[in-house]
């Protein structure tokens, strides 16, 4: 259910709008050559890209930059102060200063070798049958915090996880499984038939005969060979990301009896309780078509093409701790031949990352500590305020909505439930053990402690107020099942946010987020739930009609935007956030306006209010990616790329006023073909 504003591919360089102005605006980056109504995001960026040059560690720069990279820099300043401190064993100040150390310790990596898998190994070639098989499958299984990410394709789950409230009962904390088992991040990259594809399906047998044989197994070509073809396979029966994003067709309730009944092959009895569910009744299954021929996948390929695939995936989970030729291998393949980063990214900014990734918790509740000030948290609480207020008045004077609808979402609206900065309970990690001469274990172990938390929650009251972000993460989520959203502190910085400069720049950026999260929650998934967050059709048929027929034409507008030659957007797998997009960047002008007090908006800089809104929202998407970027981007993403959010702004009146937006430009829409849903 996690919706996000993705920034992964967004991560990059320097950008002027680092620097507080007034206006908030980067005069440097715009393009004055270019008509605003041509194309919006050139004008406003086109200058920066000009000049952009992408770092050969990065698939992507952009103007998230300046916000990620100051986190980082805090992040480093803490494990730093963390390793310095000589805390007692078993704080959570010597865990995070253990976790980086075994990291960064590549001497001890390289003596060490492949001796942390031997036991594993092992247990892999005791497998004597498919009842083997089913309990070690169970036990590899990890819990995911986001349920259309929980493939997890560097750890071999054949069966994701995913631990939240139901969608029917949101007072019961139930499972939902899903599909699983592939190395490559969709099922696209094992069966279409673009050429770019194909060259990846070739580099990832490659890269897997190049795992193997550095592990020391012989025959590596031909079971590479025999591990690809059983992960297409797999993949044949995974459903798209498009269906897997239909949350009703993820409704599906299933007994633990059910299992064995519906998806026969794989031995459930032992699966189960190798998970740590061996006494849970109830389930969902997300993808049930999938589970289905998933197990049956178990029974019927051979147990030792199994055990490749298994010796394979055990071994690339934990390349970046293992010897310099595996991590080498793999960013050969994932980072230089699938996203098109040309070096590695330094080893202790990995570090950084994989120390948040295991105990983000524990750096957040110091991250919170020095860096978040109260104003800042007082700041945007008001403006979250503000915003939601605009997005309930717009309801309010919709005239196509009919009263019993407008009812159901002015209540979602009101039970909206907002963190800022951080979370009110933090995790505990008092039972994970880092070690710091082995970066491996800690891994794994960290992989079972975050698993063991979430499955703890089962039988326990909902928790509406749970975070599923760390205060250090540059991002922002909103939770359709819990009507929740999360911001983050490390997103409430420049160029996001700035105290100092006008009101108009952080509505428009800051703004813009806070409203596009809101605006998930009545996105073509998110206006699926009520207050509660349960899943339940609140809306008469005439209204939900004029909402899907809005959403068409919504994906019709991004269908016809084409980044590469060929390479179109898919309108239908992004529009989620495009509703979104629209909706809250609509909200942000609205609350904007509203906080004028009836007075006209100052001029600064010679730009007007709506000017420097718009803008400061462009320049937020302000990036430059690498072709590869791009096309993984789009084959696995449920965001389309940056600067097509960034036009956005031809949906709203205000935009064309602001920019004397005329019949004849590029971006024109007639009035009538804008796309107003909310």
């Amino acid at each position: 259910m996690k919706r996000t504003i993705a920034l992964a591919t967004l991560l990059a360089a320097t950008s002027a709008s680092a620097q507080t102005m007034p206006a908030g605006i980067d005069r440097t980056a715009i393009d004055a050559k270019v008509k605003p109504g041509d194309d919006f995001e050139q004008y406003a960026n086109g200058a920066w890209r000009a000049q952009a040059v992408i770092p050969p560690d990065r698939a992507s720069i952009g103007a998230f930059l300046t916000t990620a990279m100051l986190s980082e820099q805090r992040n480093a300043q803490i494990i730093a102060e963390a390793t310095a401190a000589d805390a007692a064993p078993g704080t959570e100040t010597r865990k995070i200063a253990d976790y980086y150390t075994a990291y960064m310790d590549t001497a001890g990596i390289e003596a060490r070798g492949l001796a942390p898998l031997k036991g594993e190994f092992a247990a892999i070639a005791a497998l004597e049958d498919k009842r083997d098989l089913s309990r070690m499958l169970g036990a590899n299984v990890r819990a995911d915090v986001d349920p259309l990410n929980v493939d997890n394709f560097h750890t071999p789950n054949i069966i994701g996880l995913f631990v939240s409230q139901s969608l029917d009962a949101p007072t019961v904390t139930v499972s939902y499984v899903l599909q699983g088992g592939l190395g490559l991040g969709d099922r696209d990259y094992y069966l279409s038939k673009d050429a770019s594809m194909v060259e990846i399906r070739q580099a990832y047998q490659a890269y897997v005969a190049k795992l193997l044989t550095l592990s020391g197994f012989a025959d590596a070509d031909a079971r590479a060979a025999a591990i690809v073809a059983l992960e297409t396979k797999i993949a044949t029966v995974h459903e798209s990301l498009v269906d897997s994003q239909d949350v009703h067709k993820a409704d599906n309730p299933w007994k633990r009896a059910d299992f064995a009944a519906k998806a026969p092959g794989i031995d459930w009895s032992v699966f189960w309780p190798a998970v740590g569910l061996g006494k849970q009744v109830d389930f969902v299954a997300w993808q049930p078509a999938a589970i289905t021929g998933l197990s049956a996948l178990v029974a019927s390929e051979p147990l030792s093409v199994w055990q490749d695939w298994l010796r394979f995936h055990r071994v690339d989970a934990v390349t970046s701790v293992l010897p310099a030729a595996f991590y080498d291998a793999s960013f050969a393949f994932y980072g230089k031949m699938v996203n098109g980063a040309q070096v590695p990214r330094p080893r202790e900014k990995r570090a950084i990352g994989a120390v948040n990734g295991a105990l983000g918790d524990a750096v957040g509740r110091l991250y919170v500590k020095q860096y978040f000030p109260a104003s800042s948290k007082a700041d945007i609480q008001a403006m979250v305020k503000d915003i939601l207020a605009a997005f309930d008045a717009r309801v309010v004077a919709l005239d196509w909505m009919a009263p019993s609808t407008k009812a159901e979402a002015r209540a979602k609206i009101e039970g909206t439930v907002v963190g800022i900065g951080y979370p009110e309970t933090f995790a505990d990690y008092t039972q994970l053990t880092v070690r710091a001469d082995d970066p491996v274990g800690n891994m794994e172990r960290a992989g079972i402690a975050q698993t063991k938390r979430q499955l703890a929650k089962i039988g326990r009251p909902v928790d509406r107020h749970e975070w599923w972000m760390t205060p250090q993460l540059v991002n922002a989520v909103n939770l359709p099942l819990q009507n929740a959203l999360n911001f983050p502190a490390a997103i409430l910085e420049v160029p996001f946010y700035d105290p100092h400069r006008d009101a108009a720049a952080n509505y428009g950026a800051i703004g813009a987020v806070i409203g596009h999260e809101i605006s998930h929650g009545f996105d073509n998934t998110g206006a699926d739930f009520d207050s509660t967050g349960r899943l339940r059709n609140w809306w008469t048929p005439a209204d939900l009609a004029r909402f899907d027929a809005q959403g068409k034409r919504l994906v019709a507008q991004y269908d016809a935007y084409e980044p590469l030659p060929g390479l179109h957007v898919n309108g239908q797998q992004t529009l989620g956030e495009n509703i979104a997009d629209v909706a809250g960047l609509t909200a942000a002008v609205d609350a904007y306006h509203a906080s004028l007090g009836g007075k006209p908006a100052p001029v600064i800089d010679g730009m007007t209010g709506d000017q420097r809104l718009f803008l400061a929202f462009a320049q937020v998407w302000q990036s430059k990616a690498r072709d590869k970027a791009l096309r993984a981007g789009i084959a696995t993403d449920g965001h389309a790329p940056a600067r097509y959010r960034a036009e956005t702004v031809r949906n709203l009146d205000a935009w064309y006023d602001a920019f004397g937006v005329k019949p004849g430009d590029a971006l024109y829409l007639p009035a009538d073909q804008r796309v107003h849903i909310w």
